[in-house]
């Protein structure tokens, strides 16, 4: 005898997977590491971004699988009494920060929970000592912000904004409340003085950056005119920008059109140390957290007078030249030749003579060249995907002490664990908050061998 037709075919959409787009109800039971709600739905597990605990929520699909479902909070049912408003008008839409609906307590807590959990869960590390997060302003802490163009041809237009979230399209803002003072009344300005150039539809982009030296930097596919330089460079000026061009479609030279051509910098002023950068050099967007950082790197080390240190991306000498104001020898190595010519300048400029710098691939092994000194101690502060082949160099050399700075918790432990194996212990660790209202974890691990 068959079955009834209802029957089955309501055993059928229970088992069937949710279809993108479709809204679906659920109470958020917990959250995830980077700041997601986690509820059930039909017997799956379900994220929703922008959902807090003890929510019920309304959410639509933006990704499905046949256990795990990803959505979005089109509707807020029962909020959580931790829920705040955002302090952006844009946050609903804007791709850059997602955590502006939860206390800044509750950021800290989540980002904590994230390293931990990494830490002890894939790397079956613990530390023997966890510190307090380094912390500063919840808003007008970033230094720097890319700006995205597109030209629409039908309308003959020039869109200027951020990304959306989970989309290309963007979001034309007339705020953004994370970034420091000096370029809140750029980035309202910004955008009608773009859509005023001739040659609008060639930018690629513009990059806006503080600091000491504040700067702006536009990048475009052909030349701009010599009316639109004007234009720019003018803009500039009434903010107390230096403006520099970057033309070509891979990205050419860099070049000032201000008067004075300066480049950026930013200060240390716990060890009176001004370094200058190039507008394309990484550098921290948040001047205050770096600051607590560097201070940290030092009291965590416990460097001694003259002792040898390695510098692992070294950068334009953000750490070296803080270890050799303390007193260290330090050899800084960087992938980046520019970049290292840089950190030289910094070191003559900030009068500091124990300071070496090298050029060199540090994805690859570790080669030092012949005579180098015997390192005791080491500090790395390597890229999202971590240090892989790097720390089990740093091993082989018999270093002491390792000092690791990581923006992505997933390879700190998969390192850490490579230590672990190598006889080091986890001796201190603690979250540094960045990036206030973002889910980016950075962190910082002080291993030691045993």
């Amino acid at each position: 005898m068959n079955k009834p037709r209802g029957r089955q075919q309501r055993r059928q959409n229970a088992d069937a997977p949710a279809a993108i787009g479709q809204r679906i109800e659920l109470t958020l039971e917990r959250l995830t590491h980077d700041g997601r709600g986690i509820g059930r739905w039909q017997g799956r597990t379900v994220f929703v971004e922008g959902g807090l605990p003890g929510e019920q929520v309304k959410a639509r699909v933006v990704r499905a699988r046949s256990k795990l479902i990803e959505a979005r909070q089109e509707q807020l049912l029962q909020a959580s009494p931790e829920r705040q408003q955002p302090r952006c008008r844009h946050a609903e839409l804007c791709g850059g920060c997602s955590l502006q609906h939860m206390p800044h307590s509750k950021q800290l807590e989540v980002k904590q929970q994230a390293l931990t959990q990494q830490l002890e869960h894939f790397a079956g590390v613990q530390a023997a000592q966890w510190l307090p997060a380094l912390e500063g302003p919840a808003y007008g802490y970033r230094q720097r912000t890319r700006i995205s163009v597109r030209w629409q041809p039908k309308r003959n237009e020039l869109e200027v904004g951020f990304r959306q979230r989970a989309s290309s399209d963007l979001v034309q803002v007339q705020e953004c409340p994370v970034l420091v003072p000096i370029l809140q009344p750029v980035i309202a300005e910004l955008p009608a003085v773009l859509r005023s150039l001739a040659g609008a539809r060639d930018l690629g982009h513009v990059e806006l950056i503080g600091g000491d030296q504040p700067a702006m930097v536009a990048r475009h596919t052909k030349l701009f005119c010599e009316a639109d330089q004007q234009l720019l460079s003018d803009f500039a000026a009434r903010h107390g920008l230096s403006c520099w061009l970057q033309p070509g479609e891979g990205g050419g030279s860099l070049h000032c059109i201000t008067p004075a051509a300066i480049e950026p910098a930013y200060r240390l002023l716990d060890q009176n140390l001004r370094l200058s950068f190039a507008p394309g050099d990484f550098t921290q967007v948040n001047a205050e957290v770096n600051q607590a950082m560097v201070n940290q790197a030092l009291n965590w080390l416990e460097l001694r007078p003259e002792e040898q240190v390695l510098d692992l991306f070294c950068g334009v000498g953000n750490f070296a030249l803080a270890m050799a104001h303390q007193g260290a020898q330090v050899t800084g190595i960087e992938g980046s030749e520019a970049m290292v010519v840089r950190a030289q300048h910094n070191a003559v400029a900030n009068d500091l003579d124990a300071l070496h710098f090298l050029v060199a691939d540090l994805s690859k092994p570790l080669e030092l060249p012949a005579g180098a000194p015997s390192y005791t101690a080491a500090l790395l502060d390597p890229p999202r995907d971590g240090a892989e082949q790097l720390v089990v160099d740093l091993a082989a050399l018999g270093i002491e002490r390792i000092l690791y700075i990581s923006c992505n918790p997933a390879t700190l432990a998969r390192d850490a664990g490579i230590l672990a194996t190598k006889g080091y212990g986890l001796v201190k660790a603690g979250v540094m908050d960045m990036f206030p209202q973002t889910s980016h974890v950075e962190a910082m691990a002080l291993f030691r061998k045993h």
